[in-house]
């Protein structure tokens, strides 16, 4: 990346909007060569849209392949059409986040990529101010597509699937929109669930009392709820019951109604659990499952109830499924690699019987 703007040889084409930007592709055939020009009209938001040292700017050229020429207000975008017009959109996009005061870190630059299709797509940017989650602590977004598929799914359909590796969001999504339902009035209290244990929540050998016991397997629910909430305002509606964190177990019996219910690593469930759990959903109710059948605990022999409720409610109206790829995950790039790895191993140790 250069700190200094060179000119193409060939006349630059560009239009200028006072809002912020404008540019127009000079094509260069036949190898569909491109540069654009953006100028931004606020330069007290560049240090926050280039990253220190321009580290976002790097980041953008190494996964775009483009060339990204910055003097002063001004950065042209340099490289193979679509990619450069990718990169166009991924700069635009952050900074109009930017000018909305949202902080711009690696992660918002990541989901930037992602939601303009960088890894493959259309390299049009896909709108996702309309899906924005606001929560008390955060404003909360979709960081790659299928993500906005996800909470598109959860605002139009009462019980939505969402499956898929770890990492991909799927369940700090779903309580981000819970707290946000809960905060606008749309339901009096939030139910998050989880199997306690993976083999058929045995807490009998546990030290401690039952809240002691089940706490340990729960703790991805709390912090996600403390992401969200202030500290004290997450103790005080637990305290009253406006939020309840339970394992699968203690749904038994129950009809949840006016409540955002979740229930995560449900692929730990039995098909006996799934189906006790799903019966519970009352009026004004939405449900979330989420879990990756990939990661299955149950005792050998013992069918997961995801996999048995996937295949049963197929077809069923008002159940959504959403599904996850590693192309998803939103934690550390390497989670990415390390999932496709073990993917691959496991494709590989799959016993294919020879004719006989």
């Amino acid at each position: 990346m250069n700190s200094g703007h060179t000119k193409p040889n060939q006349p630059k084409k560009s239009s200028k909007k006072k809002s912020v930007h404008k540019g127009k592709a000079k094509t260069h055939s036949p190898a569909k060569q491109a540069t654009l020009q953006i100028e931004f009209d606020d330069n007290t938001l560049l240090p926050l849209l280039f990253g220190e040292h321009n580290a976002h700017l790097a980041k953008i050229e190494q996964k775009l392949d483009v060339v990204l020429n910055s003097r002063g207000n001004e950065v042209a975008i340099s490289g193979p059409q679509d990619q450069a017009e990718t990169a166009y959109n991924v700069l635009t996009t952050l900074y109009d986040q930017a000018k909305k005061g949202r902080e711009i870190d690696a992660a918002e630059v990541d989901g930037a990529l992602r939601m303009t299709g960088s890894d493959g797509g259309n390299g049009k940017a896909v709108s996702a101010d309309g899906l924005a989650i606001k929560t008390q602590k955060k404003r909360i977004g979709p960081r790659s597509p299928q993500q906005a598929v996800y909470l598109d799914a959860i605002n139009q359909s009462d019980l939505v699937f969402g499956l898929g590796p770890a990492g991909t969001g799927k369940t700090y999504l779903a309580v981000a929109k819970a707290v946000e339902a809960l905060i606008n009035g749309k339901i009096d209290r939030i139910i998050l669930s989880r199997p306690a244990v993976e083999a058929g929540e045995q807490l009998g050998f546990l030290p401690g009392d039952m809240r002691e016991k089940v706490d340990p397997y729960l703790r991805p629910l709390y912090d996600a709820l403390h992401d969200m909430l202030p500290e004290n305002q997450v103790a005080k509606k637990m305290e009253n019951g406006e939020i309840e964190i339970a394992p699968l177990a203690f749904m038994r019996g129950r009809t949840l109604s006016d409540a955002f219910v979740i229930l995560d690593e449900a692929q730990n469930t039995t098909a006996v659990q799934m189906k006790m759990f799903l019966t519970r959903l009352g009026e004004n109710a939405s449900m979330v499952i989420t879990g990756d059948l990939s990661q299955v605990d149950l005792p050998s022999g013992v069918r997961s109830g995801l996999r048995d409720a996937v295949e049963v409610l197929a077809g069923v109206k008002g159940v959504s499924f959403v599904r996850f790829t590693e192309a998803d995950v939103v934690r550390h790039p390497l989670v990415a690699r390390i999932i496709t790895a073990y993917d691959k191993k496991t494709r590989g140790n799959q016993y294919v019987k020879p004719n006989d």
